[in-house]
């Protein structure tokens, strides 16, 4: 997938909300820090696309 962007949904690890997120595809592997769309909170993003372009999203607790 080249320059492809991608909606999911994800699930806030602080108040369980679901939301949508736009993952660019075109990256294999991808981390960064995005606030809640519902309660704000920074959370930690672990973006992976496999070798069958599936795409595999982990949001977790930002600690410091």
């Amino acid at each position: 997938m080249i320059n492809q962007l991608i909606e999911t949904k994800v699930q806030c690890p602080y108040c369980w909300e679901e939301f949508s997120l736009l993952v660019d595809a075109s990256v294999d592997l991808q981390e960064y820090v995005e606030d809640c769309e519902v309660c704000c909170r920074p959370i930690d993003f672990v973006v992976e696309v496999d070798a069958q372009d599936r795409i595999l999203v982990q949001a977790r607790l930002q600690h410091d």
